[in-house]
């Protein structure tokens, strides 16, 4: 996978900063890890998105991250049906946020055209990787609607890609050290797997399908702390689910929060962190089949789901090779979702320099 380099360099950028951070408090000091992660994933997602154009890509992420702010902030104030169409302050602040992302995109995206019609290689992100098969499919069909995307909606694109996949890869990253923190069993089990497959080294891609404890463990983290808690699904023509028969415009909301917990799917044990539950792979860790679905399922399932997982992987592997970590006195467990589940107030851990 030609983006585990930029991955690795993100997660090297981080953990510089903490070795930093340790070493100024003789080899060991509190961190709240949580806006680190959340830099990250956001760093992650700027480099394998728009490639060269990096600096802008984490512009777009700051404003994204800061119109996502005014939201919550919004919402936890007040709710009023067509809120967003208030001429308020903050609203007029999200459509100049809006505005300038698509702005950089459509600039990003211009420059990315051009170098394709000159004949030059793009970049080889997710932006060029985009662009360059939308211009393949519209020669190749002759430029017929509904065939290839518009300039418009190739910007759609990228924003999804970078709500989608920052916020919901820094969650499950957090969880991870969280209940890693607490269960240090599982911490060594992990970093000993780690050290055995990569040693001191940069994490490589044919590695990661080696690391079976890790890929448990972060089973086992999306089961107990899924990023997104729910999700909704319309119903499109008469369905029948059980004994019900639904018509068509009906809306189907499923916590997936709750069926990870249910004790009747997972056993009595269902509330406890159990890595080993998946040691035989997702279809014997369940009672029920189809009842783990942190990505979504079905034909909506998520499309980022292996990238997101070849970035935590990298991510936590990097950790465990460089720290040990445990929970902070002062940590406050208070998980709350907007949008994703996120820690309330941070994550502070005792962070050693291994």
């Amino acid at each position: 996978m030609h983006m585990v380099p930029a991955m690795c360099s993100s997660c090297n950028e981080m953990i510089s900063n903490w070795e930093v951070l340790v070493s100024s408090t003789k080899g060991s000091c509190e961190v709240d890890v949580w806006p680190y992660l959340d830099n990250l994933t956001a760093d992650v997602i700027s480099r394998t998105a728009f490639g060269s154009n990096y600096e802008e890509g984490k512009r777009i992420f700051q404003l994204q991250k800061k119109q996502t702010d005014l939201i919550i902030k919004l919402l936890r104030s007040f709710y009023i049906p067509g809120w967003r169409f208030l001429p308020t302050k903050t609203n007029r602040q999200i459509k100049t946020n809006c505005e300038e992302v698509r702005a950089l995109i459509r600039n990003i995206i211009i420059n990315k055209r051009e170098q394709t019609i000159e004949g030059g290689d793009g970049d080889n992100d997710l932006l060029g990787i985009l662009w360059e098969t939308n211009l393949k499919a519209s020669q190749e069909q002759g430029n017929k609607k509904n065939i290839t995307l518009t300039t418009d909606e190739v910007i759609e694109e990228c924003k999804l890609f970078y709500f989608a996949g920052q916020e919901t890869t820094s969650a499950l990253l957090v969880w991870t050290m969280v209940l890693l923190s607490k269960h240090q069993k599982w911490q060594a089990l992990a970093r000993e797997e780690v050290l055995a497959v990569f040693g001191a080294k940069k994490p490589e891609y044919d590695g990661l399908n080696q690391l079976k404890t890790i890929t448990m463990i972060l089973y086992e983290v999306l089961r107990l702390y899924p990023p997104v808690a729910y999700i909704v699904r319309t119903i499109l023509k008469k369905a029948r689910v059980g004994e019900l028969v639904l018509p068509p415009g009906v809306e189907l909301f499923v916590p997936m929060i709750a069926l990870h917990h249910d004790r009747e799917i997972w056993g009595e044990d269902a509330t406890e962190f159990k890595p080993d539950r998946f040691s035989e792979g997702i279809t014997k860790a369940t009672k029920e089949p189809g009842t783990f679905f942190p990505f979504s399922g079905g034909p909506r399932i998520c499309i980022g789901q292996n990238f997101a997982m070849v970035e935590a992987k990298i991510a936590l592997a990097m950790i465990l090779q460089h720290f040990s970590f445990q929970l902070s006195p002062s940590y406050v467990h208070a998980p709350f979702h907007v949008f994703t589940l996120q820690p309330q107030h941070g994550v502070h851990l005792v962070l050693q320099k291994i």
